[in-house]
């Protein structure tokens, strides 16, 4: 596997500065956003769609630097039934067109979560439901196959026209695939082209076993992201792990994103990655820096240090 890494975290600088220190820090493979949740600090995707001599400097400063552009990443929710599903819808359009003409074979995004209802406005999560009450399971029906199903075999047709080899959706809270039982549920609906972006920070919160995770995956492992997280014992020991805090209000939260190895100990992210390798996964592992309890630059060293010494090479 090779260490690759998300370019959002370096925000604050301008692309090819940007590049210079991915490069320094000795990684040459990146991940880039390209809109959805992400302002996309380093893409511009219009432009790149629109001028091929754009296109070509982007490369260009790629390839002088020895870096590889891995993966387009267009997180959003296509499936919000207002303006921002609607934008959503377009920018995931447009990266898969983009990723045609850049020759990148891979997209990361997420499944999306629709409303309730056709009269809703709001997406709506459900995350209970036995028998009651029922109108919870018809949310569930209508979600996933009025809505989710039908619009994601006409996305994974525009996918194989545009190249495209692997969608890898990330396993994030309030999507409908969020765990390795729903990202088959769509899979298996529209196709293989479909697995998932396994980020190990988002199960653990939820209460699942990562490395148990991948060996039911198998090889549905798209892509992987490398993120850690805390249960914050004290709090999560208290009122579970159900957190409605802002993620900045870090000393009151019952779990937050943390650097590489300041969740997890290095034993575990070591046999995470075996485990990862072991079920035929061999390609890059992002690291996307989310940490709020120190600076970036450090959260970054942390993090480098901690799967340069983990990863399976």
């Amino acid at each position: 596997m090779k260490l690759s890494y998300v370019t959002d975290s370096l925000g604050h600088l301008p692309f090819e500065e940007m590049l210079d220190v991915i490069s320094d820090l000795g990684i040459n493979t990146i991940e880039m956003t390209t809109g959805g949740w992400s302002p996309a600090p380093h893409l511009r995707i219009d432009e790149l769609l629109e001028s091929a001599d754009k296109r070509r400097e982007f490369l260009y400063q790629l390839e002088k630097r020895n870096i590889k552009l891995c993966a387009l990443n267009c997180s959003g929710n296509p499936l919000d039934p207002g303006a921002l599903g609607e934008e959503h819808r377009k920018i995931t359009d447009k990266t898969f067109e983009l990723a045609n003409l850049l020759g990148v074979k891979k997209v990361i995004m997420m499944s999306g979560l629709p409303a309730g209802s056709s009269e809703d406005k709001i997406p709506n999560w459900i995350t209970y439901t036995v028998s009651w009450p029922p109108e919870l399971k018809d949310i569930l029906d209508y979600q996933w196959n009025e809505v989710a199903i039908p619009y994601w075999k006409q996305l994974v047709e525009k996918a194989k026209n545009c190249g495209i080899e692997k969608i890898a959706l990330e396993n994030f809270s309030s999507q409908l695939v969020y765990n390795p039982e729903t990202l088959f549920k769509l899979r298996n609906a529209v196709g293989p082209i479909v697995g998932l972006n396994l980020d190990p920070s988002h199960l653990i919160w939820m209460g699942a076993d990562p490395i148990l995770a991948a060996r039911a995956l198998g090889d549905a492992i798209h892509h992987v992201h490398g993120k850690d997280v805390r249960l914050e014992r004290h709090l999560s020991g208290t009122n579970g792990v159900l957190e409605t805090k802002e993620v900045t209000d870090v000393a009151n939260r019952a779990w937050n994103y943390v650097a590489v190895g300041c969740g997890q100990d290095l034993q575990w992210w070591k046999e995470f990655f075996s485990v990862v390798k072991m079920m035929g996964y061999d390609g890059e592992v992002s690291l996307e820096m989310e940490d709020l309890t120190m600076s970036v630059e450090a959260g970054v060293k942390t993090s480098i240090d901690a799967l340069k010494q983990t990863l399976s090479y």
